[in-house]
């Protein structure tokens, strides 16, 4: 009977299409976009909608965020207040009268500009639609706007819209749900008020629906091998396949993404090179002391158009448990599998390393880091000095395949060729005496 139901179980999983959203390393990781109905009059309705990346370690970089929803009936907005819609629309109903701000049936918003003037700002808004990870800065992860909703016929009933988007590939949002109602405070907590009606709509990253091909790689390299392991070939596209586009190294091109929209990232143009991804992730085993090992790390940016700003690396390697010291990159261990640490994420110094330029000499970010060795679980054998996954910005790095890792030097033909040469030194005492 038990081989029945573990037979029934399995097959059911195998029909059953994979979560392709889930993330083992940030399972609870999604964007939450929430509508806040704080007040409804007839015909018109003041809403906040807010949006968090609730993401240890995957941010939402330049351009940003455009979030995106179909309206149920004839709605248009009225005015808005940190942010904007992208088009106005057909608004040609409402001659001879003040035009909404959008008569679009499905708008597209997008966040206003630092620097924009205070009568136009909101809490939390005019970034850019830049959204930092949970970890990088818990003050920058969230960004909200207002917005005065109408509709043509007199009603005080809000409908909410559906077929949300955030903008940006590998997201996909769920529909509206109701949940409690926000509290809002104000003078110092005194005072509580609610929204009259609050919705959530979760949207989660999958690596499939982001890209069809990976989006960076990773080489190796050790004290003790003079063989450099470099980026498996084709790991993000093969050069002369349709589709394909690169720059050979010492060419310029002649145009750059001209009349490239601003609230749209812009297409990958990288280097020529067998492996052909935008970002090479290098990890070099620098050093071996009695008690500590150090290792560099090195992240060039292959791609010609594209500077990655507050980007992340995150590193899964067994030996992260005791790491010592962390040089000019900020690091915190990802404790996912309880006193298992085995997974950490770095990211740049403000000012000074957060912006990973574009290609070119300056194209590169690197850091040092020393480990203490722990006999139980490091060696540098078998390829233990390695990481065992790395993902940049969110997306995992094509790692080489473990047979090639550099190997340590061979211990048997090195006591050989000791025996070998005291041998021939007694021979050479006897010839001399």
């Amino acid at each position: 009977m038990g081989m029945v139901l573990i037979f029934i179980s399995f097959t059911l999983l195998c029909l059953v299409p994979p979560s392709y959203g889930f993330d083992p390393m940030d399972p609870q990781g999604n964007i939450t976009i929430k509508w806040d109905l704080l007040q409804s009059n007839t015909g018109t309705t003041d809403l906040k909608i807010s949006i968090s990346n609730y993401q240890l370690y995957r941010h939402i970089e330049p351009p940003g965020w455009k979030l995106g929803w179909f309206w149920e009936g004839d709605e248009v907005i009225w005015s808005m207040t940190g942010a904007q819609a992208t088009q106005q629309g057909n608004c040609s109903r409402f001659k001879g009268q003040q035009l909404p701000h959008s008569c679009e049936k499905a708008p597209l918003i997008v966040d206003l500009l630092p620097g924009t003037p205070y009568n136009r700002q909101t809490a939390n808004c005019c970034r850019g639609g830049v959204l930092t990870s949970m970890t990088q800065d818990p003050s920058k992860y969230t960004a909200s706007f207002q917005m005065n909703v109408g509709v043509a016929t007199d009603s005080s009933n809000f409908t909410m819209p559906f077929n949300f988007s955030v903008g940006i590939a590998g997201y996909s949002c769920s529909n509206a749900t109701e949940v409690p109602a926000t509290k809002f405070t104000t003078d110092g907590g005194r005072r509580w008020t609610q929204a009259l009606g609050t919705w959530d709509v979760i949207c989660i990253y999958s690596l499939t629906l982001a890209s069809p091909s990976p989006k960076c790689c990773v080489s190796l390299s050790s004290f003790y091998s003079k063989t450099i392991v470099p980026c498996p070939q084709c790991s993000c596209g093969c050069q002369g396949l349709p589709g394909t586009q690169c720059v050979k190294f010492g060419d310029v091109p002649s145009l750059l993404q001209q009349n490239q929209d601003p609230t749209e990232a812009p297409t990958p143009l990288v280097r020529c090179t067998r492996h052909m991804c935008p970002v090479n992730v290098h990890w070099h085993v620098k050093q071996s002391y009695k008690e500590y090992w150090r290792v560099k790390m090195t992240m060039t940016n292959l791609n010609i158009v594209k500077n990655y700003s507050d980007w992340t690396l995150v590193v899964m390697h067994p030996n992260l448990q005791s790491l010592v010291q962390v040089f000019s990159f900020n690091f915190k261990p990802l404790n996912q599998y309880g006193s298992v640490n085995d997974t950490g994420m770095f990211w740049g110094t403000r000012f000074y390393n957060d912006v990973l330029l574009q290609e070119g000499e300056m194209g590169n970010v690197q850091s040092e880091m020393l480990l203490r060795k722990d006999p139980g679980l490091f060696t540098f054998r078998e390829g233990w000095a390695f990481p065992r996954r790395i993902s940049f910005n969110g997306d995992d790095c094509v790692m080489p395949p473990p047979d090639q890792y550099p190997k340590l030097p061979n211990m048997g033909n090195t006591a050989k060729s000791s025996r070998s040469a005291i041998f021939f030194s007694f021979l050479l005492l006897l010839v001399m005496f």
